[in-house]
């Protein structure tokens, strides 16, 4: 796997990845998938040998950082991809002055594999999209 993770403002190859996974596999409507912060969000695109298999949406609110709309092709799932993911948003947030916490809402079945990241939960469960999430933080 010669997997590269850079920042994008190809937002269209993001959404398509994104109508993928959360649209088609995971039944979540059009329109609580695509919002207007697409605009000012920070974008990762994993590609392999070329081809787009992930991405991830960063966006800052204050001294917080948010990464959401993390997703990955069911053919590279397993590979260790979506924490490079992860850690990749970790360390955009790092590099901007003023960030000081990562949120991202995880759903519940995930949470251990954003624990094993360094994250903590937070607060209650709570329904997005029909899917339930948890809050969790990391503290840069």
């Amino acid at each position: 796997m010669s997997v590269e993770i850079t920042e994008t403002r190809d937002i269209a190859t993001c959404r398509a990845l994104r109508r993928v996974v959360f649209i088609e596999e995971q039944g979540v409507s059009e329109a609580d998938e695509i919002d207007d912060l697409d605009e000012v969000a920070i974008h990762l695109l994993a590609t392999d040998g070329g081809k787009p298999v992930g991405t991830a949406r960063l966006l800052v609110d204050g001294p917080t950082g948010k990464i959401g709309r993390v997703c990955v092709l069911k053919e590279s799932r397993g590979t260790g991809l979506g924490a490079a993911l992860i850690q990749a948003g970790i360390e955009t947030f790092r590099t901007r002055a003023g960030i000081e916490t990562v949120k991202l809402g995880a759903q519940v079945h995930a949470l251990g594999f954003y624990e094993r990241l360094g994250f903590q939960a937070k607060g209650p469960i709570y329904d997005d999209a029909g899917i339930p999430h948890r809050d969790m933080v990391l503290t840069l």
